[in-house]
């Protein structure tokens, strides 16, 4: 086991000459995509989570040490290492892959793009069904908007038809699932949490991103969207010496990339939803 940053060697020289990379260094990064991404996060100070969403969502603090409890286990979070000795205090929701099934099976009947996804979802009543993205049945169903009726109707709520319902559906359960979570984080980390990075695939939803600030009531900061590839380039100059610690290279990306900010619209609708959402997830 090696720690981000270490320098492991010199390019092989069969490898140096097949790249044209000469005699680059080695270096262990942040173990995988997800924790490079991490490190490129622009935050400051430690009140603030982090959601890596795509067709999976990732749901963490950044900790010291790591929380290890029978409620964390139970509640299915784990601890990841990261750069500089710090824990990615976690948990994987479901994220963007209901949506994505329900675009396939839809395809012989319209294309969509997800920007007309994100249009699409305007022409539905808010909060009229809602579903838990993690419930079993959701992860490779025959027919994910089948499975999705079928929830609602085990819920006794009104049923899905129209593709703008079902958007509308996934959507706002993602977001209220998220608020479920950051109550868990509070709750197990005893930290407070005030703020809410997003990156990744899904941070381009911007009906996702405003749902996601909606539905906790926090700030969201969106970027960099390439944050996978930056934090690991900084990684490797902070084993090559060009920064000097973590929380520098988060000031370097602050100040290269322009974040998107979101700010938290009709809290009442939101924390009404919020309520009956808990009691569906509790039955189910």
């Amino acid at each position: 086991i090696v720690q981000p940053g270490r320098i492991l060697g010199k390019l092989r020289k069969s490898v140096a000459e097949k790249t044209s990379l000469g005699g680059a260094s080695v270096i262990a990064v942040a173990s995988h995509d997800t924790g490079s991404a991490v490190a490129a996060i622009p935050a400051e100070g430690e009140e603030w989570a982090y959601i890596s969403s795509g067709t999976w969502s990732l749901m963490w603090i950044e900790t010291k040490q790591p929380i290890i409890s029978e409620l964390a286990l139970r509640s299915n979070f784990t601890n990841e290492g990261g750069v500089e000795g710090t824990f990615r205090f976690l948990k994987n929701i479901m994220g963007l892959w209901l949506l994505q099934q329900c675009r396939k099976a839809w395809a012989e009947e319209q294309q969509y793009s997800y920007a007309e996804l994100a249009d699409l979802m305007n022409l539905a009543v808010p909060f009229r069904s809602l579903v838990d993205p993690d419930y079993a049945e959701f992860f490779n169903p025959p027919s994910m908007p089948e499975a999705i009726q079928s929830f609602c109707r085990q819920t006794d709520q009104p049923v899905p038809e129209s593709h703008a319902e079902f958007v509308r559906c996934i959507l706002e359960s993602l977001a209220l699932k998220y608020r479920v979570t950051l109550e868990q984080l509070r709750r197990l980390s005893k930290r407070p949490i005030r703020r809410i990075h997003v990156i990744g695939g899904g941070a381009q939803n911007r009906v996702l991103c405003q749902f996601t600030t909606n539905a906790t009531g926090l700030q969201v900061i969106v970027g960099p969207v390439e944050a996978t590839a930056i934090g690991n380039i900084m990684v490797q100059a902070l084993a090559l010496g060009y920064v000097n610690s973590l929380s520098e290279m988060r000031n370097i990306i602050r100040g290269s990339f322009e974040p998107v900010y979101y700010k938290p619209q009709d809290q009442e609708l939101w924390e009404s939803a919020y309520r009956r959402y808990t009691t569906l997830t509790h039955i189910n």
